[in-house]
């Protein structure tokens, strides 16, 4: 069911993908993607490079759009956050385990910074949660640019690079490109925990 349905909306893409406004619907579908993350952006950039690879696109600006889009989608979602942090704030109050849940995601993005930020850019949906919750704890807004900028780029450089190299493989295949994208993207998530994990792991051995 579902890969009958990703391969639908995929093919459906790869119709369209040599035209130059594919790079407004990469744009328009990593912005939405942040907010409502219904439909997998990853795919669509793959799309994107795909079509760089044959020629009908500038891989740059095939990043770009995907970049510029996520970069403004999590804004977005940030700002939501933010806005209705007063009612979230009521809500939990209202209830101590609600509250704790609150100031314990508060505390999580305070203490693993940025890096869970790039990190959360590579779980379709978790992305989700955390630029709203960022907004809902306030954490400083210029800190969450600067580090969605950063994941922003380091996410659509990934997506749009194999699909430009490996065009071939998934120009028949596009639901292979999905799962690819996804386990893909579980990997860099459980490599940067790791990584993480190790460093904590050694700070408190040095301490």
């Amino acid at each position: 069911m579902l890969a009958n349905i990703v391969t639908d909306l995929t093919d459906k893409l790869d119709e369209f993908s040599s035209n130059w406004w594919f790079l407004l619907v990469i744009f328009a579908v990593a912005l939405l993607d942040s907010v409502i993350p219904v439909v997998p952006s990853e795919t669509t950039v793959i799309i994107g490079g795909v079509a760089a690879g044959q020629g009908n696109q500038s891989i740059a600006m095939v990043i770009f759009a995907g970049a510029f889009g996520a970069f403004f989608g999590d804004n977005l979602a940030y700002t939501i956050g933010d806005k209705f942090k007063g009612t979230v704030q009521r809500w939990a109050a209202r209830k101590p385990s609600r509250q704790i849940r609150l100031d314990g995601a508060g505390r999580q993005i305070r203490k693993r910074g940025g890096m869970l930020l790039i990190t959360a850019r590579f779980i379709p949906g978790g992305r989700t949660i955390l630029t709203v919750s960022s907004g809902v704890t306030s954490q400083p807004r210029t800190w969450f640019v600067a580090w969605i900028a950063l994941a922003t780029t380091i996410w659509a450089s990934y997506a749009g690079l194999l699909g430009y190299l490996f065009g071939q493989t998934f120009e028949n295949n596009h639901t292979l490109a999905f799962w690819l994208a996804f386990a893909t993207a579980l990997g860099i998530t459980g490599l940067i925990e790791l990584v993480r994990w190790l460093r904590e792991r050694r700070n408190h051995a040095a301490a």
